[in-house]
């Protein structure tokens, strides 16, 4: 068994104190994770959806059925949208409050890694691992974004640290309860979240051939397995009870087509026939090849090491290790994959990896491998935005399309800072110079980059001049559009329904307008205007999300014209 060293003694990994190193760490994490925070709003394609349907919860008051403006919105469970809503009532900003969540999972995956490692190994291997996976691309990627996994990461990482506290440090009935139940709420945050009780597969082949450390015999019976499958449920039927009695006795059909589709559309039917994002059942390496850098530079070397250690019955390895691959296993089985999905096995990954990143870190191999990535990303970087801010050659013209040319220069800075980092840093200190490269790029991201980009993809900038063009007290009417477009909405504005189709919310809002054409206006995106539309009349508001948008008044429509199925005019 594994007595882990008490921080205050354990060897330090750069400073003189571990405490210091951790504080630091912390530091660290939160600036490389939070910078920017405040300074957008949500992007799509989640973000405002997100966000729009936490807004609706915050000013309607109706927690158990999300809505997605006047439709109920199924899709995902309710726990993500009752974060954001509850951030929002604590910090009265939604460029804060949207964000909020996905950083204090980050923080807490970080930490649970480490302190897992450090009982496990020891604090260098724990600080290795939480910063290995801390500038691992998808990882600090994700946790920058407001979107259901990296909460779901958290919680699901949570479970499986209770559940390792127990099965291979305890026994510990708290830490074990502690993982089922977060194993529950993981699946009120998003079904997959159920994979973390997969730990108990590993668990029961190392138990059964006598891997070491394992708790004393006993400790997995049947009692243990029935408590902890109560704990699993609870905060299931915490969300589940109230929702079926509130559609039950409400009478609302729509609230009786929202229980059948979050219990069986979203999930079992989701799972096995998802018709999008196809993808073959390889897909999942290509993503941990390239998503997973610089990590997954390691695992020519680690994958041998991990093997001997296997060999030796080694259930600190086996356990996380086999974790991860079940979970891969389960995403690549679907029809229907992205990249995230397998984002839960990286703090696994990055776990086992621990007490093998002092040794692989002293190696030439990953460290020409690491220097190599940080030296091509930067070089890359430096040449195209210098010739994109030189106009030279024509194909920088053709990159920038709508966007901001001022983000050439921001590149310009990040590429030109990771050459100077390079060449400091050399091959001696290849894994640091990925770490100082890797806190440039995210910090210029995102307080250089996101005002830039804010105005475009928040879809803040089209709305305002359409507020503009339509005048203070005139109501819009929103066609086609966008989930950013009712978000951030100025002044008196109403939709016609999210999931209708074009030329059906079209015919509305042209019934709509022309009952009060003196105080109305549509708000449409190009594609869906048709022939029913007088350009010449009509006012071209700008670009926004890849999508041109105008503001339609009633002199500007076409008598007896009726909107046309299916017609796209601009091909977006």
């Amino acid at each position: 068994m594994t007595t882990p060293v008490p921080l205050n003694r354990s060897r330090a990994l750069w400073l003189r104190d571990a405490r210091h190193e951790l504080i630091w760490f912390g530091v660290f994490a939160l600036l490389l994770l939070g910078l920017g925070m405040g300074l957008r709003d949500p992007w799509p394609s989640d973000e405002p959806r997100f966000a729009l349907v936490a807004q609706w919860m915050v000013q309607h008051g109706q927690w158990l059925f999300p809505h997605r403006g006047q439709e109920l919105y199924s899709d995902k469970p309710p726990v993500f949208f009752w974060l954001e809503a509850a951030s929002y009532l604590i910090t009265r900003s939604w460029r804060v409050a949207f964000l909020l969540p996905s950083l204090l999972s980050g923080l807490l995956t970080l930490g649970l890694v480490y302190d897992l490692a450090r009982r496990l190994w020891s604090h260098r291997a724990g600080l290795l691992a939480a910063l290995a996976l801390l500038v691992t691309i998808q990882f600090t990627f994700q946790f920058r974004k407001a979107q259901i996994d990296p909460v779901l990461v958290g919680f699901m990482t949570l479970a499986n640290y209770g559940l390792l506290r127990h099965l291979l440090l305890g026994p510990s009935r708290r830490w074990f309860a502690t993982g089922c139940l977060f194993a529950g709420i993981g699946v009120v945050t998003k079904g997959v979240g159920v994979l973390s009780l997969l730990m108990f597969v590993p668990f029961a082949f190392a138990a059964r051939r006598h891997w070491r450390p394992l708790p004393a015999r006993g400790t997995h019976r049947w009692r243990w397995l029935l408590a902890g499958f109560g704990l699993f449920l609870l905060p299931i039927l915490a969300w589940l009870v109230p929702m079926l009695l509130a559609a039950h006795f409400d009478g609302d059909p729509s609230h009786a087509a929202y229980v059948r589709d979050i219990l069986f559309g979203q999930t079992v039917h989701r799972y096995a026939a998802f018709s999008g994002h196809q993808h073959p059942a390889w897909y999942f390496l290509q993503v941990i090849a390239f998503n997973w850098l610089p990590l997954s530079l390691l695992l020519p070397w680690a994958l041998p090491a991990w093997w001997h250690r296997l060999r030796r019955r080694d259930a600190r390895f086996l356990l996380p290790l086999g974790w991860a691959v079940l979970t891969v296993l389960f995403f690549s089985l679907s029809s229907g994959k992205r990249g995230v999905y397998i984002l839960p096995a990286l703090p696994m990954v990055a776990l086992a990896l621990a007490p093998l990143l002092p040794g692989l870190l002293r190696k030439r191999g990953p460290r020409v491998l690491v220097l190599g990535l940080t030296a091509l990303l930067s070089i890359l970087l430096t040449v195209a935005s210098a010739w994109a801010v030189l106009d030279h050659p024509h194909w920088a013209e053709n990159l920038r399309g709508h966007l901001d040319p001022r983000l050439w220069h921001m590149f310009l800075a990040i590429g030109a800072a990771g050459v100077l980092v390079v060449l400091a840093t050399r091959l001696r200190r290849a894994a640091a110079g990925w770490v100082l490269f890797a806190g440039v790029l995210w910090a210029l991201y995102g307080l250089w980059g996101y005002p830039l980009l804010n105005g475009d993809r928040s879809a803040r900038d089209v709305m305002h001049a359409a507020r503009v063009a339509a005048g203070p007290d005139t109501t819009i009417g929103l066609v086609a559009w966008k989930e950013q477009n009712l978000l951030m909405a100025e002044g008196p504005v109403t939709e016609f329904g999210f999931s209708q189709p074009d030329d059906k919310q079209f015919a509305a809002a042209i019934a709509w307008l022309r009952k009060d054409p003196t105080h109305r206006r549509i708000f449409i995106r190009k594609s869906a205007m048709d022939r029913c539309v007088r350009r010449d009349r009509a006012t071209e508001l700008g670009h926004a999300n890849e999508y041109d948008w105008w503001l339609v008044g009633a002199d500007a429509l076409v008598p007896g014209c009726a909107p046309q199925h299916g017609s796209n005019t601009d091909g977006g």
